[in-house]
């Protein structure tokens, strides 16, 4: 099976490609647009800023060819963001596979912006996270969400409840980051690559 991993100023490449090492998958890191074309399977990480993300994906034309993708692709964290069609971090046109916005929390005076650490996810409503126990417990890094809307396929809760993972078709898009979840995030990259 061929996995690319889009390359752009993301930062968590590395850590993805050595998750799929561990399972058995030697992706190919890339921007070449052929290469994501052909790929089995395309995961589409990120760490960092909305706006910088997307200057990056347009200039390279990347953004036209990740929606227009028609093998399983994952979207992580800011990827996911990437996904939907605005975030509020400054002010960015994202890519509207999936219809939500993605806004900041608001703080509450008690937790703590951005989320730094594990939290549950639950309501599971994909084949994404067949075999996870309920309430299974995934690594979090982020101060922008989500909210739970109608591709919402698992749900968290810090400060409010939103979406922990979004499916549309052939995309899907999880907020935490499974290459840091240990057994559970492993299970759920898993499940990713046996896709039918």
């Amino acid at each position: 099976m061929k996995v690319a991993i889009v390359k752009y100023n993301a930062g968590n490449i590395l850590s993805v490609s050595y998750a799929l090492d561990r399972l058995g998958i030697s992706p190919v890191v890339t921007d070449h647009i052929e290469e994501l074309q052909k790929a089995d399977r395309v995961i589409f990480p990120g760490v960092g800023e909305a706006s910088t993300a997307m200057q990056y994906l347009k200039e390279r034309k990347l953004d036209i060819v990740i929606k227009n993708l028609e093998q399983p692709v994952l979207g992580i964290c800011l990827g996911m963001q990437l996904l939907c069609s605005y975030s509020e971090e400054n002010d960015t046109t994202c890519l509207s596979v999936f219809d939500e916005r993605v806004v900041s929390f608001l703080p509450n005076g008690t937790d703590k912006i951005p989320q730094v650490g594990w939290n549950t996810i639950s309501e599971y409503g994909s084949p994404l996270f067949n075999g996870l126990v309920p309430d299974a417990y995934c690594y979090f890094v982020h101060g922008y969400y989500a909210a739970l809307g109608p591709d919402t396929i698992a749900t968290t809760h810090y400060i409010l409840p939103y979406s922990a993972a979004l499916q549309k078709n052939n995309f899907y898009g999880v907020q935490f980051h499974p290459e840091k979840s240990a057994a559970v995030g492993e299970k759920i990259l898993q499940n990713f690559l046996d896709i039918v």
